[in-house]
């Protein structure tokens, strides 16, 4: 893991509606190479936030820095272009094509690359080889989030946002998911990660922030916040007491 930041994020102020701000000036960086987690009680603004990263969500004031270019307001298919891939917590997949035409549209802007994508996205989710004639919609929940993130990953992003990767999978599946993005992170790809279950994120993250009511309310790294009573307390219950 590098030291040299790629994302940042800095003082932070979105949201839905006029005059109704979800994000009140939230503070956040990634490093190269990193993985970082984001963690709060629902309505905290943690999906807010990736999402307002990501070009969906109107920035009211603050500024956002990919790599040194200021992606405040640039849109969705822009930052793709620039090596940010993202992964929605919900209908992430297209359930009507199959595994290889869902992956194919996650490479629209570089058609041509297939082969040497393709093979690169298998060799961390061999199943995407096996099923790449089935229908998506055929899928269980976790196969369904690999397709998602192998989709997210055609396009050999450095920057990786996950919008709740584990949510409604099975626990079985969970494992699977996390051990999955600690690979890719492995690999190279910084991630940004934001997450309901909160033990196992912090347990792969690097670093990590927890968010409450729309602004920062700690951070450290992930070991640091798994141990420190006051986050145990607030977000991680009894999970968090019986680690």
């Amino acid at each position: 893991m590098s030291n040299e930041v790629l994302l940042e994020a800095e003082d932070l102020v979105a949201g839905y509606i006029p005059e109704a701000d979800i994000l009140r000036g939230v503070n956040l960086t990634v490093a190269r190479g990193e993985i970082v987690g984001m963690i709060g009680p629902n309505g905290a603004g943690k999906s807010t936030f990736i999402k307002t990263v990501f070009g969906l969500v109107p920035t009211r004031s603050g500024r956002v820095t990919f790599d040194g270019t200021d992606i405040t307001h640039m849109s969705a298919h822009q930052l793709v272009g620039l090596g940010v891939g993202y992964v929605p917590q919900r209908e992430n997949v297209f359930p009507s094509l199959t595994v290889e035409e869902n992956l194919r549209m996650g490479l629209f802007l570089r058609p041509k690359q297939w082969d040497e994508r393709f093979a690169a996205v298998a060799e961390i989710f061999p199943l995407l080889r096996e099923r790449a004639d089935q229908r998506a919609g055929f899928l269980s929940g976790g196969e369904r989030q690999m397709v998602a993130i192998g989709r997210a990953l055609m396009m050999d992003p450095s920057l990786l946002l996950l919008d709740e990767p584990s949510a409604g999978l099975a626990p079985l599946a969970q494992d699977l998911v996390f051990e999955q993005v600690r690979r890719i992170g492995d690999s190279g790809v910084s991630i940004l990660m934001v997450e309901q279950n909160a033990a196992q994120c912090l347990e792969i993250a690097d670093r990590a922030y927890v968010l409450d009511q729309g602004k920062n309310a700690h951070t450290g790294t992930g070991t640091q916040l798994l141990n420190d009573p006051t986050v145990i307390d607030l977000y991680l219950g009894t999970l968090g007491k019986t680690r």
